[in-house]
């Protein structure tokens, strides 16, 4: 069957005034600066091709849509050049010369279209996706000012709002779990938010706030999906945070981001890459420039990947340097981003899962109560995913009453109306924990069992 013709990417290259020879060479370019090679030799034959029905494979659909928006000023994607490309969306949308604009679009279109949006869910995490670019990149994303593709002005005030309902997510979060909100957040991202960054600013103050405020909302929504075990999306957020910041010039915040990865990619058991991408926010301005309560996030993580390495010594200098950073923080030391709530909780947390790894668990007790015991009402998801580990801790030292009480307030605060894919790990861990001493017939254990499985039974 003969393919049929493109006429939208016709329309696009006639709006360029670009002959196909013209459109070639500005798809190399891009592809050149990208340090996309194996792109780099597209002729005047593939755009005919293109144009007369062909499907461009991999990256190249993204790296059009980048040239034809530079030569047309406004943001061109993949869909409006007449390319259904889902795969290209999951599997290159991390690469990181793609324009963060279009990459936005992209995904929130995916995140929120039915059809589209099952691709995505059924993504794979891509390690591959985890390489970071090298310095060039970040020194070239700091001095690129995007031009306005709009004419409305953006002022402080909206950065205000963004930042407010940045804050009001994220409390969502921390109360109901990721599962809960997100769509409506990358319903704003994509709608409102995008509007704002295509927008003209009075000052590169004002632009800097704003794309650091949008970088923190698409971080927001990648941890929201973390949690609701939505893995690929996170991914995808995460490193579009991760450019959004970078355009911004704020360094700190992308430090905070990638934090954010290698705590995905550790949970997820790519250890190395948990490492390397630890390693990266600690390194330069990200770790420099950040404020002490940062600090001690960013250093509690590294010391739980250096540990997930066999590098006990330096995991266990590192989490004292975490508890110092941590202590020299205080409240007049304002925090550089809205959706940063990390205190001795975290920090005990955090602590305990790294000594967890190094075998110590009754220090990985201790610090696990200490985070319970600490932990506001403020954070009930983080608090049943806390009781979970605790829990898993007691039985495994022989305390199983104790541990069937744990688990039994985490359910309590669960039924409460927690929607997280973490939260329902934890159920389902317990329920394999408490299987060997179903026979025994311990009444604490037959009990939390049956409330277990029906609490599963409910949210399935």
């Amino acid at each position: 069957m003969a393919s049929k013709r493109n006429e939208r990417l016709v329309v696009l290259l006639e709006e360029a005034a670009w002959s196909r020879a013209q459109a070639a060479s500005a798809f190399n370019r891009v592809a050149q600066e990208g340090g996309l090679l194996d792109y780099t030799s597209i002729g005047r034959s593939h755009i005919s091709m293109w144009v007369a029905g062909t499907k461009p494979s991999g990256a190249a659909p993204i790296i059009l849509c980048q040239a034809l928006s530079r030569r047309l000023k406004r943001v061109v994607t993949p869909d409006e050049l007449g390319f259904t490309v889902p795969d290209a969306l999951a599997q290159e949308a991390l690469e990181w010369h793609i324009d963060p604009l279009i990459a936005l679009t992209e995904l929130g279109r995916a995140d929120l279209d039915t059809g589209r949006r099952n691709f995505l869910t059924g993504a794979v995490y891509s390690v591959a996706a985890l390489a970071l670019p090298d310095e060039i990149w970040w020194k070239t994303m700091a001095e690129e000012h995007p031009a306005p593709t709009k004419h409305q002005r953006i002022g402080r005030g909206d950065v205000d709002a963004v930042q407010q309902l940045t804050y009001a997510f994220s409390r969502i979060d921390q109360q109901r779990g990721g599962g809960h909100g997100r769509k409506a957040l990358v319903q704003y991202l994509q709608s409102d938010v995008a509007v704002f960054l295509h927008g003209t600013f009075p000052d590169g103050q004002v632009r800097s706030d704003m794309f650091s405020a949008a970088a923190e909302l698409a971080y927001l929504s990648g941890w929201m999906a973390f949690d609701n075990n939505e893995q690929a999306a996170a991914q995808n957020y995460f490193a579009l945070a991760v450019k959004l910041a970078a355009h911004a010039g704020n360094p700190p915040l992308s430090g905070h981001v990638l934090r954010a990865m290698a705590h995905q990619a550790l949970d997820l058991g790519f250890h190395r890459k948990g490492l390397e991408l630890s390693t990266a926010s600690m390194q330069g301005q990200s770790y420099a420039s950040a404020t002490p309560r940062e600090k001690s996030l960013l250093g509690v993580v590294h010391a739980r990947a250096l540990a997930a390495s066999d590098q006990r010594q330096a995991a266990a200098k590192a989490l004292l340097k975490a508890e110092d950073d941590l202590a020299s923080a205080s409240e007049g030391i304002k925090e550089p981003h809205r959706t940063f709530f990390f205190a001795e909780a975290s920090l005990a947390h955090e602590t305990a899962c790294t000594l967890r790894i190094g075998g110590d668990r009754q220090g990985a007790l201790r610090q696990f109560r200490r985070s319970a015991r600490t932990r506001g009402d403020a954070f009930r998801r983080t608090h049943v995913v806390t009781l979970g580990h605790l829990g898993a801790m007691q039985i495994a030292t022989g305390g199983v009453e104790e541990a069937c009480a744990t688990w039994n307030t985490a359910l309590d605060t669960m039924e409460e109306g927690i929607y997280s894919g973490r939260a329902r790990r934890v159920v389902v861990d317990m329920r394999k924990l408490l299987s060997p001493y179903r026979r025994r017939k311990v009444s604490a254990v037959a009990e939390l069992d049956a409330r277990a499985a029906a609490y599963l039974t409910n949210v399935d």
